[in-house]
């Protein structure tokens, strides 16, 4: 890890670039989801490249983000009927983020102004772009696939999880679930100083189904029949087996 870190140094100083800019890498250039994944961890590391003195007195700060492929969503609110649960209004969210995390030195609302927040759509509220149903509080529909995703770790927001190491170097880890979306996944580096955005890196990730799980799920969604066919042979296969087994211990 130093020596990555070390390489990046030298790699900052020797490429001619603009005042400030990110020059970073990803510890994993792409995922791969087998029958035995249960999650994985990225590492993002990189330095601040400069040319010329800093631009202002204020501190430097970095903000890193990762986001998974869009899903549109509907929400339901669930209320308390005559002694029964049932679903009353719904609402549509247009595209959210099916995985989504953001790691800061700080702080965010300290890190980032709202203008910014609202231009590069940094923070896990503005990832979510709901369409308007005609519902008085759509505001409490978004809200509530946040807390859910939130606590699922589908949503994370980790501020002060970056490390930033003398204005120049820094690092930062982003755990993934176990129920990881296949796509592509974007990682975002923001530089910033006084809330406003001085330069931005972007990295995709594709994460792939390989092996059994892929055959599977290509199975599943593309030839229905024939995964329908397979599961009922496997199906009596296995009560034919544990049949015989029993008969043998019976006997």
């Amino acid at each position: 890890m130093r020596r990555l870190l070390a390489a990046l140094a030298l790699l900052a100083m020797a490429l001619p670039a603009a005042a400030e800019t990110v020059v970073a890498g990803l510890s994993q250039e792409e995922i791969s989801i087998t029958t035995n994944f249960n999650g994985s961890e990225i590492l993002i590391f990189g330095a601040v490249r400069r040319e010329a003195a800093p631009s202002g007195t204020e501190p430097m700060e970095v903000i890193v983000t990762v986001q998974g492929p869009n899903r549109p969503v509907t929400v339901r609110r669930k209320e308390r009927r005559f002694g029964i649960w049932v679903n009353t209004d719904a609402s549509e969210i247009d595209l959210a983020p099916t995985f989504y995390a953001v790691s800061t030195t700080g702080p965010l609302q300290e890190v980032l102004s709202q203008t910014e927040d609202l231009r590069h759509r940094v923070s896990v509220p503005r990832a979510i772009r709901a369409v308007g149903t005609g519902i008085s509080d759509q505001q409490a529909f978004t809200d509530a696939l946040i807390r859910i995703r939130s606590g699922s770790t589908a949503y994370q927001q980790n501020e002060g999880a970056v490390r930033f190491r003398e204005q120049t170097l820094f690092d930062t880890a982003v755990r993934l679930p176990a129920n990881l979306t296949e796509g592509v996944y974007l990682t975002r580096i923001f530089l910033t100083r006084g809330g406003e955005v001085v330069d931005v890196f972007e990295q995709a990730i594709p994460v792939r189904k390989v092996g059994l799980e892929r055959l599977i799920y290509t199975l599943a969604h593309d030839r229905p029949l024939v995964y329908g066919l397979l599961s009922l042979a496997i199906a009596i296969a296995a009560g034919w087996l544990a049949s015989a087994v029993f008969r043998y211990i019976r006997s």
